[in-house]
């Protein structure tokens, strides 16, 4: 979109049925005629793999209460097109960024305004617990006002519909085209108060009773167990606390500093609990106090980082592969070990994920169901096979993980408590969590994953990310590390291709913007853009043999050299 075209999208702003604050905020944007104008009105905000995420302020690539209010309208639109004659309600859960809580009400009038019944949470609540309402109350569709781990001017909008599942094709597409067939005039914003009613506390105490019933697999001695939690300011202190007390757990020091909920997360730079520095402050108290594990949340608390002591007792933050395959393998030796493995079972991961969980899967002769990267595709796996097999456990590599199918999608609250019945049993046969996951390498393969994601804002960092995603598509890669790749799985076509043979054959799954390159000895990349932040992101797997336990860390350090290396070659450092 040119300069023109961009002034012109920002003058209709300048007007009615626009109130007079965004008038006046668009007015000052014009007036400065910089970046910011151009990032405000280049493109429409649209669903990602997440659902709506942005910065907030006045603008059509913005989160406010137009682009909000517009993607509720053609939400409401849809569900009265595919539920004609029914009485529909919607559940609405918020977390604590700025604007959350008004951008819940904006939200609900515009349900209301549409005949919706709009059943808001009475205070902040975490995603999953948005999840498992949708089901609970036996809702059409939900809503969670939230922008996950970005940072404070971020926030956010995910549909789910009535399996409590992110919506997924066809109903993602239909929605956006109901919204783009809508001009801000359109948009119903006076809401019946009669349609909006409160929920809270008995929707709480039903979601911690699922959690506790499936997470926790009757393991003794809760009290020999010292667990350091960090909210990291988000919505998971209004749960895990009184999960894990309800599951027995008492030896739980919460890091004060950060157990407020605050849209400002004044503690961290990024409330990520992807980044170690996110956890700094809960591995000073775990010191302090002697903790066996560390888990923080992040602000919605669909993502959990946990640090665990290893080796060398040094504690140590995990990846998101690690955890998602000690968790799986768990899980699958309990189903195992007492006899509840019949064949009817799976397990969901990602195509971006750590091949181990897929090794681990084929070890107990279950099903592993790969999909593309998002739990929205996982959540579909549940639905489609509902009545058919039993989904165990799945993950991906971003910090997420889901126990059983009470809830469809990323669960940080039932995983905190499935974490802690794995340290606590390991602990009980004197061992550890991180002695599991050296278990797992030996028996498998050492695995080692590393991700970089380079940032590219606006319209301009859109257009470098493009032009990059085609330089890997039109040449691609021919080795890794001095090792031939092998295939190459170009999701945007379908296609993978034998570069040896020449031979292709087709992807079954949906179409996506993602390239893989697997090598002879194992080696993966995988590159795609963010389906919600302007980055691209390159995921890196490794893999080597560990015949001993004393033979880890040389391994591990063997692993990091090779995708050094391979960082190097592709100039990423």
């Amino acid at each position: 979109m040119n300069k023109e075209e961009i002034l012109s999208k920002a003058t209709s702003w300048l007007e009615e049925p626009y109130d007079h604050e965004t008038q006046q905020a668009v007015r000052e944007l014009i007036q400065a005629d910089g970046d910011e104008l151009k990032d405000s009105f280049y493109k429409d905000i649209a669903f990602g793999t997440g659902g709506m995420r942005g910065i907030m302020g006045p603008g059509t690539n913005r989160i406010n209460k137009y682009t909000l209010g517009k993607a509720t309208q053609g939400l409401s639109n849809y569900l009265h097109n595919t539920f004609p004659g029914k009485a529909l309600k919607v559940a609405i859960a918020y977390d604590c960024r700025h604007n959350s809580k008004a951008f819940a009400a904006t939200v609900a009038d515009v349900l209301s305004a549409n005949g919706i019944e709009a059943l808001v949470f009475d205070d902040l609540r975490t995603t999953p617990e948005l999840s498992f309402t949708v089901r609970h109350l036996q809702c059409d569709a939900g809503i969670v006002l939230t922008a996950s781990h970005n940072p404070p001017e971020y926030n956010g909008y995910k549909v789910y519909w009535n399996d409590g599942g992110q919506i997924v094709p066809p109903h993602d597409k239909n929605i956006i085209e109901e919204v783009n067939k809508l001009h801000v005039k359109d948009i119903k914003f006076n809401g019946q108060p009669s349609l909006i009613k409160s929920i809270g506390k008995e929707v709480d105490q039903a979601f911690v009773q699922a959690c506790v019933k499936n997470g926790t697999f009757d393991i003794p001695n809760k009290n020999n167990l010292t667990i350091v939690f960090t909210p990291l300011h988000g919505t998971s202190i209004m749960s895990i606390p009184e999960v894990l007390k309800k599951a027995g757990y008492k030896n739980v020091h919460i890091v004060k500093e950060q157990r407020k909920p605050d849209g400002d997360f004044p503690t961290v730079a990024s409330p990520n609990p992807e980044e170690p520095e996110a956890l700094k402050m809960a591995m000073e108290l775990a010191e302090k106090v002697k903790a066996d594990i560390v888990i923080g949340t992040d602000p919605d608390s669909d993502r959990l980082g946990i640090a665990v002591r290893d080796l060398q007792q040094k504690l140590v933050l995990l990846n998101g592969n690690q955890t998602m395959a000690v968790m799986t393998n768990f899980l699958l030796n309990e189903r195992y070990q007492t006899g509840k493995l019949d064949g009817t079972q799976f397990i969901g991961t990602t195509i971006v994920s750590t091949n181990l969980v897929n090794e681990i899967a084929k070890s107990f002769n279950v099903e592993s169901k790969v999909v593309l990267t998002g739990f929205k595709w996982i959540a579909k796996l549940i639905k489609d096979a509902e009545g058919k097999q039993e989904f165990i456990g799945g993950g991906e590599e971003s910090f997420g993980y889901m126990v059983g199918d009470f809830i469809r999608d990323k669960d940080a609250v039932t995983s905190t408590l499935l974490a802690c019945e794995i340290a606590l049993d390991a602990k009980n046969n004197n061992g550890s969590f991180y002695q599991e996951l050296i278990k797992l390498y030996k028996k498998h393969h050492y695995y080692k994953e590393h991700l970089i994601s380079l940032v590219k804002k606006g319209a301009d960092g859109a257009a470098q990310i493009d032009q990059m995603m085609k330089a890997f598509r039109n040449s691609p890669l021919r080795t890794l590390d001095k090792s031939p790749v092998i295939f190459v799985y170009d999701y945007l076509t379908s296609v993978c291709t034998n570069l040896r043979t020449g031979v292709q054959c087709a992807i079954e799954l949906p179409k996506s913007n993602v390239l893989i390159y697997e090598t002879e000895d194992g080696t993966r990349l995988a590159v795609r853009p963010s389906g919600t932040e302007p980055k691209i992101k390159f995921y890196f797997s490794v893999q080597l043999q560990l015949e001993k336990t004393e033979d880890a860390m040389r391994i591990e350090r063997l692993l990091d050299q090779k995708i050094e290396r391979i960082i190097k070659d592709l100039k990423l450092n």
